[in-house]
């Protein structure tokens, strides 16, 4: 089930919402939570139903270790705790790197040994990436004592919670488990109900008014194999797919976080305006804002961090943002994205460290510039596609401007990327206009406005771009 769908907006979620809150007024708290688990696996499911088996067994796989690692604890037995977590570590990650990676190994393989070795066609489970990280940060927060003991449903719970299930907020089990054991969060909050509405409804105006309407010439661009493109078509692609990404993925992220208020959950924020970034380093403070933190956490300190020498320091940063590229999707594309990205945070760092400072305005630039055309590697298909659409970029074959090449590319289509890249920059993002609202006719009338648009332009099913990874 998808989040941009009749079924969710009109009958999923407001009958959940109020069968839980129903349930916890006639004091039965523990069939409320049974109950959200149910509806989690079954929005899961809606999707592919086997695969709902994949995401129960790697809870119960999860839950069991976290279990015997918290009483390895308690009995001191540190070499066993080290070792249940190398091991629960390594099947996760072999879970993940069996759906997502084996048939791009194997590709490659074939291709430098000259083998045959058939291709498994996995379709890769939905949310794998997120669940799978999710898991991995709970079982090393119990090796080192930092969760509490809950029952098997309330950790099914923390890793099935719909509204965050699919493409994160990646959370923590202390930042949200808490949540569902207050009092407070067991009542239905009507400011909470009607804040959740305003987020989901912006959301969904950013995915389907916005980020679909981009789609067409990010497809005519990305997508014209054996075409040369000019310098306007490729950079007319290149910077509609930089704002689609944006509000594609801020929009699902918007309609998470409401839902889950709706619940009196607050998840985690996830975007914070990137495009107003002025630096590589800021940017990835304001963009996957939780994927950062996870890498930070559990890749880049493990390392070594900062706490090392300047050598060792560009390195674990390099490799940091390496693997963020491989955890995006199996393909050299992604391997390039996220090498570019370690490769922009070292030299940032350097500059950092000699005290280079670039005036605002021009660091947002070059920022920007580098963000849209690393994001050329991230969508293209094929390292043939991303080439194809540098090189028009670099004005290999001729300009185009007001010809009909690929495709036109006319002034409404440079004015609407100019809008949008104006909204990016200098609008209050959805946190920022929900945090401060309180319940009004005119904003809910608003709202009715936005949802009532959003619908009617209802074209056929668009997935959210993030589901693919």
């Amino acid at each position: 089930m998808y989040f941009n769908s009749y079924t969710y907006l009109v009958f999923f979620l407001p009958l959940v919402v109020l069968g839980y809150f129903k349930l916890h007024k006639l004091r039965m708290s523990v069939a409320a939570r049974g109950l959200l688990v149910g509806a989690s696996i079954f929005f899961y499911s809606y999707w592919a139903p086997k695969y709902a088996a994949l995401i129960l067994f790697s809870a119960i796989f999860n839950f069991s270790l976290g279990t015997i690692m918290s009483s390895s604890l308690k009995q001191a037995k540190a070499r066993q705790v080290k070792i249940t977590l190398i091991f629960g570590i390594i099947v996760n990650l072999g879970l993940l790197g069996y759906y997502k990676y084996a048939d791009f190994f194997i590709a490659n393989v074939n291709q430098m040994l000259g083998t045959e070795y058939p291709a498994l066609k996995l379709i890769l489970p939905l949310a794998i990436s997120f669940f799978t990280f999710q898991q991995i940060a709970y079982l090393v927060d119990s090796s080192k004592g930092l969760t509490r003991e809950y029952d098997f449903l309330s950790y099914c719970l923390f890793v099935c919670f719909f509204p965050q299930l699919i493409a994160g907020p990646i959370v923590h089990h202390g930042e949200m488990m808490p949540q569902f054991s207050r009092k407070r969060a067991r009542i239905l909050h009507w400011d909470n109900v009607f804040r959740g509405i305003v987020i989901i409804v912006i959301g969904l105006f950013k995915k389907v008014i916005i980020a679909d309407s981009l789609a067409p010439n990010v497809a005519a661009g990305f997508d014209s194999m054996g075409s040369q493109l000019s310098f306007a078509e490729s950079w007319c692609s290149v910077l509609s797919f930089t704002l689609q990404i944006y509000f594609d993925f801020s929009g699902y992220t918007d309609m998470a976080m409401g839902s889950a208020l709706m619940f009196n959950i607050n998840l985690p924020l996830n975007f914070n305006s990137p495009y107003k970034a002025r630096s590589i380093q800021e940017f990835w403070q304001r963009w996957h804002m939780t994927l950062s933190r996870w890498l930070r956490d559990y890749v880049y300190i493990p390392l070594g961090g900062s706490r090392c020498s300047k050598p060792r320091i560009y390195r674990n940063l390099f490799i940091t943002f390496l693997l963020g590229g491989i955890w995006h999707g199996a393909g050299w594309t992604f391997v390039i994205w996220g090498a570019l990205h370690g490769l922009g945070t070292c030299i940032h760092k350097l500059w950092k460290n000699m005290s280079i400072r670039l005036p605002g305005a021009a660091g947002w630039f070059f920022t920007f510039v580098f963000v849209a055309i690393a994001w050329v590697f991230f969508r293209a298909t094929t390292l043939g596609s991303a080439r194809m659409v540098l090189e028009g970029m670099c004005g290999f074959n001729g300009l185009g401007f007001g010809e009909d090449r690929v495709y036109h590319v006319g002034s409404g289509d440079w004015a609407n990327l100019g809008i949008l890249v104006g909204i990016a920059l200098f609008a209050s993002n959805s946190m920022e206009i929900t945090r401060k609202c309180r319940p009004t006719l005119l904003l809910l009338a608003a709202a009715v406005v936005m949802f009532v648009i959003s619908v009617l332009n209802f074209t056929g099913f668009s997935e959210f771009l993030y589901f693919n990874f």
